[in-house]
């Protein structure tokens, strides 16, 4: 008990001392100044100032040279070891050594130890793995072309789409949406040269094409009654891609957008079952069972798109979640990043930290969504009333550390995300293709979930006091990875591709030099233009640095003819009597 109250009453000692240090430190300071002048007489500090003063007087020129020589060298020096150090270890050394000593003393956290317990768990080792750097992945929240893209250039004037990104997107509609047999149906035969297309006028009059050979209504020579000579007429099965395109690039609301997919649900669904049926006979029907396989998931997800755009958010996470129990192999599509979007609309936090737990797996390949997402959770744990002053007074409890962890990892994942969700940097639309840990993923993230972090009290201002901190714990990011793989260096040159022009490309924010460094480059510089011009002309600097002490000097020794006056001057003499 008495060691615990010992403890306990240290501790207090410890806190009281670095509040005084914090908020009195000008206290301290004029007390120090007070003591001085009481101890002036018996430490002799007239006489040894008038010793200093009579040294300086003395002094020649060839003292000022050498002492400006001497300073340049030590401070050359000192810098030419800082730079190899932050080379080396991506930081400066005494600034290493004045965090590590300094900050313990006066009550501050350091996060390097909780950091590095985590980077050696399954997760650091499983995302080491060597993968596609500059892999380009479909955007699973674009934007429809008609309703919003195109609503943007007459609006503006601009094109929010590149080339490379629509072309990327017309790939991407050959493969999921064609087959090889699509010449054996003269609707799909012609889509299937529409999906090539590079004029929109010529797709969307292709789609309409399409649309009018199913208009054709054929006699199907079987009667309805054996004995019969009525015949049924039945109409050829519709056109479901057409009606994907004309949703996509001629609908000018998501109202429209909307009725044409219900119309190409209808007939992808018939198609499916179809060819579901059919699928087992062969290498050509299980081609097309694949195909109308993607069609149907396509329509599904964008008329989920659909509702959640019209505000019927809760429809939208139904058909999302019937969506995903129906294919549940179709990950590809990462629909979990709608459902996570729309789930957090709702503020069904659970809901969300549950889809979190099935796919924020070591084995699957992480996304800003996931990250982020993670991290606005633990953020919202804390964020209400997280202080930096009051964490850098007491330290950082465990859930703000689980917290500030959570958006390192989110932050060393993609680093363009914090400056998007901060409003340093102006947002413009998602491109249709997105380049994981790039700048056109951290658009497409930021832009739709700006205001869920705006909605979570405190959320930024948590991110906005940690997030820098992440390039401060690790040591060259372009080189080693710490919670996954190694930055790719590629990201700048995929993401020029994918960006509009008028848009400035968010580069790595690459560590910048630490204070340190510059001072200590500033001095050196400082101090050989001193040598330089001391060697030079020695009488004239001789006079500057007299005339630059006396200057110095000179407020001191008004406030010390001041107090003198004000004081007596056997001031000390009756203290000690007493």
């Amino acid at each position: 008990m008495a060691e615990a109250a010992a403890a306990g009453f240290l501790e207090q000692l410890k806190s009281c001392i670095v509040w005084s240090w914090t908020y009195l430190w000008t206290v301290w300071f004029f007390i120090v100044l007070f003591l001085v002048y009481i101890l002036r007489v018996p430490l002799r500090i007239n006489d040894n100032l008038s010793t200093v003063s009579m040294f300086l007087n003395t002094l020649t020129p060839k003292f000022y040279v050498a002492l400006t020589g001497t300073s340049s060298l030590i401070s050359g020096l000192i810098l030419i070891f800082e730079w190899w150090y932050f080379r080396k270890y991506g930081t400066s050394f005494i600034e290493q050594v004045s965090v590590s000593h300094l900050r313990p003393l006066l009550g501050g956290v350091d996060n390097n130890s909780s950091n590095n317990s985590n980077s050696s768990n399954g997760d650091s080792d499983s995302n080491r793995q060597s993968v596609s750097e500059c892999k380009v992945w479909r955007n699973p929240l674009n934007l429809f072309r008609g309703a919003e893209y195109n609503r943007y250039t007459w609006v503006t004037g601009r094109e929010p789409l590149t080339y490379y990104d629509m072309n990327l997107s017309a790939q991407d509609h050959q493969t999921f949406f064609t087959c090889d047999s699509d010449h054996l149906r003269p609707a799909d035969a012609i889509m299937q040269k529409a999906w090539r297309e590079r004029n929109p006028q010529a797709r969307i009059s292709a789609a309409h094409e399409a649309l009018e050979i199913n208009e054709i209504r054929s006699r199907v020579e079987v009667p309805l009654i054996a004995s019969s000579t009525i015949w049924e007429i039945k109409l050829l099965p519709k056109c479901a891609t057409a009606y994907i395109l004309l949703a996509e690039e001629e609908a000018t609301t998501i109202a429209e957008a909307e009725k044409l997919f219900k119309q190409a649900l209808k007939a992808g669904d018939g198609c499916y079952r179809r060819s579901q049926q059919l699928q087992h006979h062969g290498s050509q029907y299980e081609a097309q069972h694949r195909r109308d396989t993607n069609v149907l998931v396509y329509i599904k997800r964008r008329l989920a798109m659909c509702a959640r755009r019209l505000g019927r958010t809760r429809e939208a996470v139904k058909m999302m979640r019937d969506l995903m129990k129906e294919f549940p192999l179709l990950s590809m599509f990462n629909i979990h990043e709608n459902l996570l979007e729309a789930l957090l609309e709702l503020q069904a936090y659970a809901d969300v930290q549950a889809v979190l737990a099935k796919y924020d797996d070591i084995s699957l390949p992480k996304s800003a969504t996931i990250c982020y997402t993670a991290a606005l959770l633990k953020a919202r744990a804390v964020s209400d009333k997280f202080s930096p002053e009051a964490a850098s007074r007491r330290g950082l409890s465990t859930a703000e550390m689980n917290a500030v962890e959570a958006i390192h990892r989110a932050v060393e994942f993609n680093p363009h995300v914090p400056k998007y969700l901060l409003e340093m940097k102006s947002l413009i639309l998602p491109p249709e293709h997105i380049l994981k840990r790039g700048d056109s993923e951290a658009i497409a993230y930021a832009f739709f979930h700006l205001a869920h972090w705006k909605r979570v009290e405190g959320a930024l201002n948590l991110l906005h006091c940690t997030w820098e901190g992440t390039f401060r714990m690790i040591p060259y990011p372009l080189e080693k990875g710490h919670l996954f793989y190694p930055y790719p260096i590629c990201t700048e040159t995929a993401d020029r591709e994918l960006l509009p022009s008028f848009h400035e490309v968010s580069v790595y924010p690459k560590k910048e030099l630490p204070f340190f460094i510059l001072f200590t480059a500033g001095l050196c510089s400082f101090t050989a233009m001193l040598a330089l011009l001391t060697h030079q002309f020695p009488e004239l600097m001789g006079v500057f640095a007299k005339a630059f002490l006396s200057t110095l000097f000179a407020p001191l020794n008004f406030v010390m003819e001041k107090v003198e006056s004000i004081l007596p001057s056997s001031l000390w003499h009756q203290l000690t009597r007493i």
